[in-house]
Parts: structure tokens; C-alpha cells; sequence
């Protein structure tokens, strides 16, 4: 009709109404009509299937009609220490940040908002930080800004730093905490035994020779605060301490030494490492070197001086063997010149090789002659 204004509000809706711009009613599902001809009247519509009224004249509406919000609307107010987790219909479907108020219609959603305090313990507990942590995608998008989280591994310990400073140790397992008003972050830290490396360094002997030198060692973390605070780098450290450890030890010795007792040259090197790193958190668990690498020209020295040495060993060892014989012989003699059976037998042993080498042999003065004259051994006279 000419000059009417017709509003229909369905079953799910709420409407402002508004007179030249002014909150008249609040309008509940049914139809509504004014005479209107110079548009004095408007209607804003609301679905209750979304919650949260978000509207720039809700200040005032709490102000000027208190009433009739109270009746349509339900009004959350968080203090500055304050965080509030909103469950709708009994799911948890975001959360309110500090000093913040939110109004909700009251309708088909029921709204419920658990309030936590985040003055003193900014950490949420393992049930909240279950449902926080891993949420949904949508969940997830809503609350990024709000919670920071972080998954400590086993064999693994956490750093909480909050504005800075070290607030306290996180053992393993997922933590989560509130980013609001102060600023967090967590550091993990490898517990285990971890390896590093110092190779090819270039290194003088005492008496002036240049090795390279291949190390190895194995340290774990044993005081990770200690450790953290004391060193901005802590693989780079190690390094640095077993590189010096490692010169200081063959410096002082020379190269026959080093090569004598590889096993001395790694105590050496530990002894000094160890002591040191101890003192910032750090327990060295073993140290090694695996390579010492001569120069080419030494090479060749060493290889002669080993060729040498090998075969004045086998000098001595021939000489140790022709005296042994020498001396088996004179007892031979000995044996023999008192024993003239063992005599005979010797000559009758001898007479046997000379015949195995004869084709032919002849005979004077018969047989008794070829046992007694072919071979004969004369011992000398007393």
C-alpha cells in the first residue's frame, strides 16, 4: 500500500528498528507495518545462528536502554588479566581476549564463556591445551593470534622465555600458553648424545713437523639452562675449545712421541676439553683422534726408517739362529767324542748319504774295509 512499509522477521532473525536513527524496538519474529511515506523507519536484521552481535551502537545501547538489552542480549566483559573460552551449544568455538566485551543474542545458540585468569599462570592446563593445541581449521584460524604452542620431544627439555628472561624448564610432552600481554616464546634443547667434528688441521710437532690431524668427539648437554644462558652457540664453542685442546697437546710433544701413544695424545685432549666445558653445562662423554697424516717427504722417511728397522730385526734374528746351530754341533762333538758307539753311528749315517749318491762303488779289503775306511770321523787326541 502507498505510503506503508512492510517487515517480515522469520523465525531465526531479530530486528533493530530504527526511528529517524534512533533504537525504537527491538523486533521478534512476525510482521510489521508503519505508515512511512518520508522513510522515517528502518530495520536492521540479524540471524541468531551467528551469536555474537557485533555493532558499533552497542555502548550506547547499554547505556540508554539497559532494559532491553538485558532481554535480547547476553554481555560478556573480560578484565585485563582475564581470557574467556566460548563454548556454543557445548563446543568450544573460540575465545575472547582481555578487556573485551561481546554481546550475544540470546536465542537457539547457547553461549557459555568459561572465564581464566592469565595474570599469574599464563599456561593453559593439559585438557585446555588438548583442545586448543590441535583444534579444528576454523578453530585454529580464530585462536593463532592467542596461544603459542610447542611440543617438547622426549629426550628433549623446553626453554620458557617470557619478555626475555628465563621463566621456567618444560619437560617433554605438548604445552601451550596465552600470548596475551607478555611476550613468549619456547627453545628445545637435544639432550642426547650428539657428535662434532675437528678436521683437517694443520698442526706443528715440537720438533717442527706438520700433521693433519682428524678428531672426533662426543658431549651431551648435561645442564641446559647453565649451557643456554652462559653460550650463545654451543656446537661452535665445543669446536673452538677441542681445536685449541688438540694443538696445545701435539705442540708439546714430538713426533715420535705422538705416534708411540696415540692413546696418551687423546687423554691430553680430554683432560683440557673436559675441564672446560664442564664449567658451562657440557659433560664430555668420549674423545679420539682418528687421523694422524704425515707429509709426503715424511712419508718416505718413516718408510725407510721402518725398512731398516725391519731388517736389522732380521739380521739378529739370522745371527741368533746360526749360533744356536753352532752351539747344537759342539754338543753333537762333544757327545760323540765320549760315546764311541754314537760315533759309529754318525759315520755309519754319513757312509749312507755317500753311497745314495755312487752308481758304482768298488771294494778292497771287503766289507769290514767299506765300514770302516770309506767314512771315518777322527776326533782329536786329548
Amino acid at each position: 500500500m502507498l505510503g506503508y512499509k512492510r517487515v517480515v522477521i522469520a523465525q531465526n532473525e531479530r530486528g533493530l528498528h530504527l526511528y529517524d536513527r534512533r533504537l525504537a524496538d527491538i523486533l521478534e519474529p512476525g510482521v510489521y507495518r508503519w505508515f512511512d511515506p518520508l522513510h522515517h523507519h528502518e530495520v536492521q536484521r540479524y540471524d541468531l545462528t551467528v551469536a555474537e552481535f557485533n555493532h558499533p551502537w552497542l555502548d550506547v545501547l547499554l547505556r540508554n536502554e539497559p532494559t532491553l538489552v538485558e532481554r535480547h542480549f547476553q554481555i560478556v566483559e573480560t578484565g585485563e588479566q582475564q581470557v574467556g573460552l566460548v563454548y556454543k551449544n557445548g563446543r568450544l568455538e573460540g575465545a575472547l581476549p582481555p578487556a573485551t566485551r561481546q554481546a550475544y543474542w540470546r536465542g537457539p545458540v547457547e553461549v557459555k564463556v568459561e572465564m581464566l585468569d592469565i595474570g599469574v599462570d599464563y599456561a593453559l592446563s593439559r585438557a585446555h591445551a588438548a583442545l586448543l593445541a590441535r583444534p579444528s581449521a576454523t578453530l585454529a584460524r580464530s585462536l593463532s593470534g592467542f596461544i603459542l604452542t610447542a611440543e617438547v620431544e622426549d629426550h628433549h627439555i623446553g626453554l620458557l622465555l617470557v619478555d626475555g628472561e628465563l621463566a621456567r624448564t618444560l619437560p617433554p610432552g605438548l604445552h601451550a600458553f596465552w600470548r596475551f600481554n607478555r611476550a613468549i616464546k619456547v627453545e628445545t634443547i637435544d639432550l642426547r648424545l650428539q657428535t662434532v667434528e675437528v678436521s683437517g688441521q694443520e698442526i706443528l710437532t715440537r720438533d717442527k713437523v706438520s700433521l693433519r690431524v682428524n678428531l672426533s668427539a662426543v658431549y651431551r648437554i648435561a645442564d641446559p639452562v647453565k649451557a643456554r644462558s652462559e653460550l650463545g652457540n654451543i656446537a661452535e664453542y665445543l669446536y673452538r675449545t677441542l681445536q685449541f685442546g688438540l694443538r696445545q697437546a701435539i705442540g708439546a710433544q714430538p713426533l715420535d712421541g705422538l705416534l708411540g701413544d696415540k692413546d696418551e695424545l687423546d687423554r691430553v685432549v680430554r683432560n683440557y676439553v673436559a675441564e672446560r666445558v664442564e664449567l658451562h653445562g657440557l659433560a664430555l662423554e668420549t674423545v679420539g683422534v682418528k687421523d694422524v697424516i704425515l707429509p709426503g717427504e715424511m712419508k718416505d722417511i718413516l718408510n725407510q726408517v721402518v725398512t731398516a728397522e725391519k731388517a736389522a730385526q732380521a739380521n739378529v734374528i739370522r745371527r741368533r739362529e746360526e749360533v744356536a746351530a753352532t752351539r747344537s754341533l759342539l754338543n753333537t762333538a762333544k757327545l760323540m767324542e765320549e760315546n764311541p758307539i754314537l760315533l759309529r753311528l754318525k759315520e755309519l749315517e754319513a757312509l749312507e748319504k755317500v753311497v745314495d749318491k755312487v752308481e758304482r762303488l768298488t771294494v778292497f779289503g771287503g766289507l769290514d774295509g767299506v765300514l770302516r775306511d770309506t767314512v771315518r770321523i777322527n776326533l782329536p787326541p786329548h
